[in-house]
């Protein structure tokens, strides 16, 4: 059987000293599941958080097929604690599993320069401008698909206002690029930044990203990256990141 678990007291201690924002959203919950095999002596436990699914303890081939009922998407990327969770993922789905590779940036609270940054922001061209995320543009961002996770992760505005941050680059105010808090965990975000098609190859997400880099510098918040290529590496490093190691991911179609 599998058990949702809550509190998370017991459970917490399985993803111990694994450094993803996204764990400790889901672990002092702010946002996310955790399920467990057991609730009284749990020996492997899965966050759920978005698209986004980690497996830490003891390898349980049932917790990896499990898919709760509130999950109604058709795609996952599920990161394995260790090697032996990863060699389970593709016996459970095989083809359906794709092996990324994914780069994990360090978390440095002073490794941003915020006159460069400053500098980048300056480049705005004419016709465009940058603007908070605020509860109309939230609404906004809900509707449209490739701007969605912005807000997606948050089950209202409120808890957007009072966890979340944005900046959305708008061109005759529709957003063209954006830079905001794909989830949020009490010390900080994790960045999520997007660029509308037709707008790329423009540096909007490096202008973006800066912004929001300062604003989190202003709340005290720590503006996590998470690099899902060798392009948002690259980027992250722009903005003042360094980079801390790659791990194996898995894609699921069809989950």
């Amino acid at each position: 059987m599998i058990y949702e678990a809550t509190p998370f007291q017991k459970a917490s201690a399985l993803f111990d000293g694994w450094e993803e924002t996204l764990i400790w959203s889901c672990l002092q919950g702010i946002m996310g599941k955790l399920y467990v095999d057991h609730t009284i002596t749990p020996t492997a436990g899965m966050i759920l958080l978005g698209d986004f699914c980690f497996f830490a303890g003891i390898p349980n081939e049932e917790l990896v097929r499990y898919k709760p009922t509130s999950c109604t998407q058709q795609f996952i990327i599920m990161v394995p604690q260790t090697a032996q969770w990863a060699v389970l993922i593709e016996q459970v789905y095989g083809k359906r599993a794709t092996r990324v590779l994914r780069y994990a940036t360090k978390k440095e609270k002073n490794s941003f320069d915020r006159q460069q940054l400053e500098q980048v922001i300056s480049k705005i061209p004419s016709g465009f401008l940058l603007h908070k995320i605020d509860e109309t543009l939230f609404h906004k961002c809900q509707k449209i698909a490739w701007c969605r996770d912005w807000v997606s992760q948050y089950k209202d505005y409120e808890q957007y206002q009072k966890y979340g941050l944005g900046i959305v680059l708008l061109s005759e105010n529709e957003p063209v690029s954006g830079a905001s808090s794909y989830s949020s965990y009490l010390e900080g975000i994790e960045i999520e930044i997007d660029t509308k098609k037709e707008y790329r190859k423009r540096g909007f997400a490096y202008i973006c990203g800066a912004k929001l880099i300062l604003e989190c510098i202003e709340k005290g918040l720590y503006p996590s990256w998470d690099a899902q290529n060798k392009w948002s590496l690259a980027l992250a490093q722009k903005l003042g990141y360094h980079f801390a190691y790659e791990y194996i991911a898995y894609e699921i179609d069809r989950y």
